[in-house]
């Protein structure tokens, strides 16, 4: 039973982790063709989208019972831990410094097209993070079940 409410509470995570990210990339190529200004006042429909790390904390916070796990569950708990986790150093080497240049793009500077591009696919690498974490989540629980 432990297992499977850890399942659960993990599809949870990784699906609320993944909405943010799956709409970055989706509005991705839209946004790419906007001018300044524009930009920035798109920019906007993401203010408060930053306490979606909370799930990414709380995914990573939990803990298998491993007592009750065959090696191969903790194998996959773990195999699924590595792409979700990876999400949060991305975001800081990448994502986290291109908002502090920008103000949370508030302000354009010079550079902008280029802090705008690294943005956007720095966003879309996330966004393949957390599919991947959610693909191998999703096929740890089919494995399980045909058990």
């Amino acid at each position: 039973m432990a297992i499977y409410s850890l399942r659960v509470v993990s599809f949870i995570f990784v699906v609320l982790a993944f909405v943010p990210a799956a709409a970055h990339f989706f509005t991705m190529f839209n946004k790419m063709k906007l001018d300044g200004p524009n930009y920035l006042a798109a920019q906007r429909a993401y203010d408060g989208w930053s306490l979606f790390a909370i799930v990414v904390l709380g995914h990573c916070s939990l803990r298998p019972p491993w007592r009750s796990c065959s090696t191969e569950r903790v194998h996959l708990s773990a195999w699924l831990l590595s792409p979700f986790s990876a999400s949060a150093p991305h975001n800081w080497t990448l994502t986290y410094p291109i908002n502090q240049a920008t103000r949370n793009w508030t302000v354009l500077p010079e550079n902008w097209e280029l802090l705008r591009r690294q943005w956007e696919y720095s966003h879309a690498i996330a966004a393949g993070l957390n599919a991947l974490a959610l693909l191998v989540l999703f096929l740890s629980a089919l494995r399980a079940a045909v058990r």
